[in-house]
């Protein structure tokens, strides 16, 4: 009967990510094993997801929505189409709200789980990369496991968030530096600054550069700087005014 070893990673490792990074990555720099971990995290994440289709806040938004685009279209059109064309054009806004609802229902289950896989596994090439041009021996499984047990700040921050929503009743919560601030004329540039700043983006980015040093994958200046540019970009990313864009100019 084989033993367990002492140093063998766990899913109490997952919890312990929070106070103890560092005695987890040491153990991961003898043994890369993440497998538990990762699936622990997809469960507990399509669990969150399961939670907000049941607390109904996705309904209750489109249907605001879909109220809200039959107003207008009742408003501006009223006077130029016939009683039938209208109630036809109203049709099509109900059906179309009855869609987006499903789509959000199911992407709220769905779609979180695969993006997070997703995205852990092309921040895991790229940095395969960056060690290899650092000129250092890359390991592909160790860097996976690093961003894994890193996420579990993800996890943490989508439950937050679903605390949020329930005690606020709306989907439109904020974790951001941005809630520090109120929103006025005078303080819109800094609000929009502060609200690209995501707390558990830059401690996942500290969590990652802990982990490779401890697991020799990096230097702790190249770790550090390879960190900071990525938090950065994050960071530019959310400052970009995508609702302008996609709205255009007015």
């Amino acid at each position: 009967m084989s033993v367990i070893s002492s140093n063998s990673l766990g899913l109490a490792d997952g919890p312990r990510m929070l106070v103890s990074p560092a005695s987890v990555f040491r153990r991961l720099a003898e043994r890369s094993a993440y497998g538990w971990a990762l699936g622990a995290m997809l469960l507990v994440i399509t669990m969150i997801g399961w939670a907000t289709v049941k607390t109904g806040l996705i309904e209750l938004e489109v249907n605001r929505q879909t109220g809200k685009a039959l107003a207008e279209l009742e408003r501006e059109q009223s006077d130029l189409l016939s009683r039938l064309e209208l109630s036809k054009r109203m049709e099509k806004v109900r059906e179309t709200g009855e869609f987006n609802k499903l789509i959000l229902q199911g992407g709220a289950v769905a779609y979180a789980p695969i993006a997070l896989v997703a995205t852990l596994m092309l921040l895991a090439a790229i940095l395969f990369a960056v060690v290899a041009l650092a000129g250092n021996k890359p390991d592909y499984p160790t860097l996976m496991a690093v961003l894994v047990y890193s996420a579990v700040i993800d996890v943490a921050a989508a439950a937050l968030r679903l605390a949020m929503m329930l005690w606020y009743r709306t989907m439109e919560v904020d974790t951001s530096l941005g809630l520090l601030v109120s929103v006025s004329e005078e303080t819109a540039t800094l609000h929009r600054c502060l609200s690209a700043i995501d707390p558990f983006r830059v401690w996942f980015w500290i969590l990652v550069g802990v982990g490779l040093v401890l697991t020799g994958q990096l230097s702790r200046r190249v770790a550090g700087v390879t960190c900071a540019v990525f938090a950065l970009l994050a960071i530019g990313v959310r400052m970009i005014p995508w609702d302008s864009m996609a709205t255009g100019p007015a």
